[in-house]
């Protein structure tokens, strides 16, 4: 019975084949499971290059055949051309590392290869059922300089420059967030200056009774304007006043809104203002008699509920170009109460 063959080439001696020979050809076979296994070649590539792999039939002495070897180190001075190397289609895995200057494309004979750039570095495996190269791992190694945080370029790695980390700092420039970034222990958020030597620091007081969120103004305002809140978590800008808003001049009875000042004409008839039904502490109203005609049609300040000057009666007033000034004082007991008359 003739020999047979492994996957790797190995000489599977018939019995009783090879006499005074048979040892000499195990320990071939031993020293190519130990190529394949731990061997080491470096290849200084020119071109295209075939690592050679052929079966032991009958030689008695062992041959370092490239295409034997576990890790395959490729050098040369390629000037950043494209080369193919071609390893054997067997059932075998291969740790490439490209020193070659230009871009290995691995490939064991088929249309499905592995391209390695030059600097890096992959370990790829064999179909032959299929004639292919297949990648196990990234095909680079880590791109950019130190600190860089490692992104996929196109199925490479590449070093991202405006995200760092140095084991204790990220640093993230031109940031887009899909979601919340959380910053914990009253951690601050950093506006810098133009040069980064300066900033603008915000961040949470140190003890908050709940959590809540302020949603940010939908405009840029105007000249003047200030920030402020509707009680919800709604920033919006406002003018800022001194008094009180005055309105159109009143000719009949009408609701009154606080912070809101008031020209009441009696010329033809009295006229009734009610106060409004819930007020809180602080606020004003204001009324000016704009006809001079209060002594002759009485104007009523009509209270809704809530007293006035600690009386559960409504306010008359009767004098000529009366001006007068309320205010609410938060209590049940004394309710609006007059600052100027």
């Amino acid at each position: 019975m003739a020999s047979t063959f492994s996957n790797l080439g190995l000489n599977l001696q018939a019995t009783g084949e090879n006499s005074g020979t048979w040892g000499e050809l195990t320990n071939v076979n031993l020293q190519e499971i130990d190529n394949a296994i731990a061997g080491v070649v470096t290849i200084t590539l020119t071109g295209n290059t075939t690592l050679a792999f052929t079966s032991n039939s009958s030689s008695t002495t062992f041959t370092d055949q490239a295409g034997r070897n576990k890790t395959i180190i490729l050098s040369g001075s390629l000037s950043a051309t494209t080369v193919t190397v071609t390893v054997p289609n067997i059932e075998k895995d291969y740790v490439i590392i490209n020193n070659s200057g230009g871009t290995a494309t691995i490939s064991s004979g088929g249309s499905t290869t592995v391209s390695i750039l030059t600097g890096s570095k992959n370990y790829v495996i064999v179909d032959p059922t299929t004639t292919s190269v297949i990648s196990a791992v990234p095909a680079s190694s880590p791109g950019g300089s130190t600190n860089q945080v490692q992104f996929n370029s196109s199925g490479s790695f590449a070093g991202s420059s405006t995200f760092t980390f140095d084991g204790t700092t990220a640093t993230i420039l031109n940031a887009v967030f899909s979601s919340t970034a959380n910053l914990t222990t009253q951690s601050e958020l950093r506006f810098q200056d133009t040069t980064g030597g300066q900033y603008i620091g915000l961040r949470a007081s140190t003890t908050i009774s709940s959590s809540f969120t302020l949603n940010l103004p939908t405009s840029t305002g105007t000249v003047d304007q200030v920030i402020k809140t509707d009680g919800s978590g709604n920033l919006s800008f406002a003018t800022l006043s001194g008094g009180a808003s005055w309105q159109a001049i009143k000719t009949a009875n009408f609701n009154v809104t606080a912070k809101e000042g008031y020209f009441v004409d009696t010329n033809s008839t009295t006229i009734t203002a009610t106060l409004p039904a819930s007020p809180t502490i602080g606020d004003f109203v204001q009324f000016i008699d704009y006809s001079g005609t209060f002594d002759t049609n009485n104007f009523t300040v009509a209270r809704n509920g809530n007293k006035i000057q600690g009386d559960a009666t409504d306010l008359t007033v009767s004098v000529e170009r009366a001006g007068l000034s309320l205010i609410y004082s938060g209590s049940s007991t004394q309710g609006w109460l007059l600052e100027t008359k």
